[in-house]
């Protein structure tokens, strides 16, 4: 049976909760399916979560994705057995290796062994849901003794992805996948690897669902657009992971300028390393019928649910970003 495809307001987009009670309420008056929460600072997404369990009825929740090294997997079991219960089938635990900036310069933690250790956290937490007794000596974890309440119906696990053996392990282990900020040349590539990785679980890879947060924002003024896209995206690519995968994506060269003006604190040549082209290839900016006819392209290509991310701060809601949404609400577009 084919997967539903689906549309994903993205959150929080502020750190004061009345702000996203507001609009998680909104999102849901008008058509959303999902609202997913990005996990990388304040505020706590999986809190948020929590908080927010009264206010959103029907809608499906996620997090995309939780980085397995600031939570032991005791803690992500014992947490997803609550949210689970606030939405009851409507959650998904997305986990991922996040990013050398966050781990490492904000949280002082080494990024080691990053696909081990989200494969690792994945097998645990699944276990723990079972409420059976934990006995793991593993490569990155040990757990050996643990026990929790059984869940009827676990939420499923969803793994964050980027190049190919992170992708096939998302696609074996976990029960969907998480995609974010690929240019569109390499996307068939990416897709490969998720029906690899399917296939060496049994799995039949159409049975997975694959999410992806979209860099969107409607807006008259592309120029505007394309230098906000520089000034937001710029640090992405110029760490690690990020960078890598540009480069493994085809576009080595400009992958190479972010690194050397990021390391040089040269602004100018590190925005200058995202052409028009380029920017066009990872984000959709322009008018409301240009950002949908992208949505409608991307879920072609083999994506299932759409999360709406547009370009702007994250302490207050702007008209952009409510122009943005309002572009994708239910009495406009559909897939």
């Amino acid at each position: 049976m084919a997967l539903t495809r689906r549309i994903a307001i993205t959150m929080p987009m502020s750190n004061r909760l009345e702000d996203n009670i507001q609009l998680v309420q909104w999102a849901e008056e008008n058509g959303y399916h999902d609202a997913w929460f990005s996990d990388a600072a304040s505020p706590d997404s999986l809190t948020m979560l929590a908080a927010l369990g009264t206010y959103i009825r029907t809608m499906r929740v996620g997090c995309a994705v939780t980085p397995v090294y600031t939570r032991a997997p005791s803690v992500l079991a014992a947490t997803a057995n609550v949210l689970g219960q606030v939405y009851p089938g409507r959650f998904v635990m997305g986990l991922g290796s996040s990013s050398e900036a966050i781990m490492t310069r904000f949280n002082g933690i080494p990024l080691e062994k990053p696909l081990t250790r989200v494969k690792e956290t994945a097998i645990i937490v699944r276990h723990m849901l079972t409420g059976e007794r934990t006995d793991f000596d593993l490569e990155t974890l040990a757990s050996n003794g643990y026990r929790q309440a059984p869940m009827d119906n676990p939420p499923p696990l969803y793994l964050a992805a980027l190049r190919p053996k992170m992708i096939e392990m998302a696609a074996e282990y976990g029960d969907g996948v998480v995609f974010n900020l690929w240019p569109k040349k390499a996307l068939p590539k990416m897709m490969e690897h998720v029906r690899i990785g399917a296939a060496r679980a049994g799995k039949n890879w159409e049975d997975i669902e694959i999410v992806n947060r979209k860099v969107v924002l409607v807006t008259g003024d592309k120029q505007e657009g394309y230098d906000r896209f520089r000034a937001g995206y710029a640090p992405y690519y110029a760490n690690p992971a990020y960078n890598r995968f540009l480069a493994w994506s085809g576009y080595e060269d400009a992958a190479r300028e972010l690194t050397e003006g990021w390391a040089n604190r040269d602004r100018a040549r590190t925005a200058a390393a995202f052409s028009e082209d380029l920017i066009n290839e990872i984000a959709l900016i322009g008018s409301a019928e240009e950002v949908r006819d992208g949505i409608r392209e991307d879920a072609d290509a083999g994506i299932h649910t759409h999360i709406i991310a547009p370009i702007t701060p994250v302490d207050a809601i702007h008209p952009e970003a409510r122009a943005t949404f309002s572009a994708f609400t239910g009495d406009r577009f559909s897939l």
